[in-house]
């Protein structure tokens, strides 16, 4: 990967339109968005805003009706869904709401999975899941089943999932949406530490006050970009 402060995300007049019955519905109409590599940034909106369609695009789990989206250098607003998973794999770390942990498999086994996925040999698997586990903080839960776990633990070991394959992009999809407000701040820690060690995050949520760990602020309504501003450091969440 290139140096820190280049561009990560480049997204020019996206758009994302639905036929639903006879009415056509632009979900995403016309959003152009620049990301640079080391930024903590949160997309905010209320319901019906485009916050996750945009998620979804930009996640590359889904495709764009026009306009062109470049990641890390790659141009992938037209690939077809082979192409588009090995992007995900490669790129992109998710943190969904809920987690999506395999509940027979041991948090080692879990945050494992992407890597088989990618091929990658046994010793450096080994390896690399026991860094991330450390890195999150669940080294003494490697061998406990989901059930076995927190809520916050739970969320952490999906954090640790998607830094295994050294993503260039965390994307975080309401990463506190099942978690109390003192487990919420403590998932959030694990993010800002995340950014201070140099990986880009972009946090998809419709709460301010998580928010307000991100450095920018972008605001949708009805599928546009209403603001993109920076987020003064008074005004940041305490880490």
């Amino acid at each position: 990967m290139s140096g820190a402060g280049e561009d990560l995300i480049r997204v020019t007049d996206l758009r994302r339109i639905y036929q639903v019955g006879g009415e056509e519905v632009r979900a995403v109409d016309g959003v152009d968005l620049v990301i640079r590599k080391g930024e903590y940034v949160a997309i905010m909106g209320a319901s019906g805003s485009g916050k996750s369609t945009l998620m979804n695009l930009i996640g590359c789990l889904d495709t764009p009706s026009s306009g062109s989206y470049v990641l890390n250098g790659t141009a992938v607003a037209e690939m077809d869904d082979d192409a588009l998973a090995a992007v995900r794999n490669r790129e992109i770390g998710f943190v969904f709401q809920t987690f999506n942990l395999l509940p027979r498999l041991t948090a080692a086994q879990n945050v494992e999975l992407p890597l088989i996925y990618g091929g990658v040999g046994a010793a450096e698997r080994r390896e690399r899941v026991a860094a991330v586990l450390g890195q999150v903080g669940l080294t003494d839960r490697a061998a406990h089943q989901p059930n076995e776990m927190s809520g916050g633990q739970r969320q952490r070991v999906a954090i640790a999932r998607a830094l295994v394959c050294r993503p260039s992009l965390i994307l975080a999809d309401e990463p506190t949406g099942n978690l109390d407000s003192t487990t919420s701040e403590e998932i959030m820690s694990v993010l800002d530490g995340l950014h201070a060690g140099g990986n880009t995050i972009l946090v998809v949520t419709h709460e301010e006050d998580i928010a307000a760990h991100a450095r920018r602020i972008i605001r949708l309504r009805d599928g546009r970009i209403e603001s993109d501003a920076p987020n003064p450091p008074r005004h940041r969440a305490a880490v």
